[in-house]
């Protein structure tokens, strides 16, 4: 399924009909790991960064502005209305309110110019158990002159009630504490008009406690993105994070980095752990 490029207004237009729908479908999902995983690959070609939206998503992230390249988490905004509206088709097997985003690798194989026209596919990767619920992968694909050149993993969590225990994980060493930063109540909603990804979750209080939460929770990937802002990495690279604990807004984070790895905590509470990692000559780390 292929798609020509359309206007920003309509862009827009399009991806709140969509979240309209799957919020609508919503209530009538019952996730489960053994749901199947929906064959559906959405692709659109002719596709380029908007400037003054690339300008706003830089602001808000922390990258410096204007140097002729997406930022390394930037595809995935251009990605996202494809990977709502496959989320919010009838066919995928999780609801699309109180998504929680709980993990994310992305590789890239050569820096992309901000300014160069790009294909793009989303597909579903795979639907698995969680020890919190059902978590279902989303591959994002990047093209460029027919070669990939920037993929990513997504891997969002549909809680509910399971008979898993606990995850017992090994707590590594701290990293040294670079930055502090305090987060207004306004994040997630200054992301949200910059990425498009306007889960209730992440706005206000009152949209985020049906789903559990007591106040609005940072996007994941604008987590991701700040981090990244102060951590360099090179032309071809892979890096993982995972999200293991929600940051609410408004709060005060602290920023951790050596070498390759990073974090996002407060104290000894770990919100984000990330890694980046140069690639061989061959596409792998």
């Amino acid at each position: 399924m292929a798609d020509r490029r359309p206007s920003p207004t309509a862009a827009a237009s399009g991806q709140v009909l969509h979240l309209a729908l799957g919020a609508a479908l919503s209530p009538f999902k019952r996730p489960r790991p053994d749901a199947g995983c929906p064959g559906t690959r959405l692709v659109r070609s002719g596709v380029r960064a908007d400037p003054d939206r690339l300008a706003a998503y830089e602001r808000v992230c922390g990258f410096p502005p204007g140097d002729g390249a997406l930022p390394l988490t930037y595809p995935h905004v251009l990605g996202f209305p494809l990977a709502v509206r496959l989320m919010s088709d009838r066919r995928f097997p999780l609801p699309l309110l109180g998504l929680v985003h709980t993990s994310v690798e992305i590789t890239r194989r050569t820096v992309l110019p901000a300014a160069a026209e790009y294909e793009l596919a989303v597909h579903v990767g795979a639907v698995a158990a969680h020890r919190r619920g059902t978590e279902a992968t989303l591959v994002t694909e990047v093209r460029a002159g027919g070669q990939l050149v920037w993929e990513s993993r997504s891997t969002y969590l549909s809680r509910h009630r399971t008979d898993a225990p606990p995850a017992e994980r090994a707590a590594p060493d701290p990293l040294p504490v670079l930055a502090e930063w305090r987060l207004g109540a306004d994040t997630g909603r200054r992301y949200g008009a910059v990425s498009g990804d306007r889960n209730p979750i992440h706005l206000h209080p009152l949209t985020a406690r049906p789903f559990g939460f007591r106040r609005a929770v940072a996007h994941g990937m604008w987590t991701v993105a700040r981090c990244l802002a102060e951590h360099p990495a090179p032309e071809a690279v892979r890096m993982r994070a995972a999200f293991r604990a929600p940051v609410l807004l408004p709060g005060t984070v602290q920023y951790a980095a050596d070498g390759g790895r990073f974090e996002l905590r407060r104290g000894e509470r770990r919100f984000v752990t990330g890694e980046v990692a140069p690639l061989g000559s061959d596409g792998r780390r």
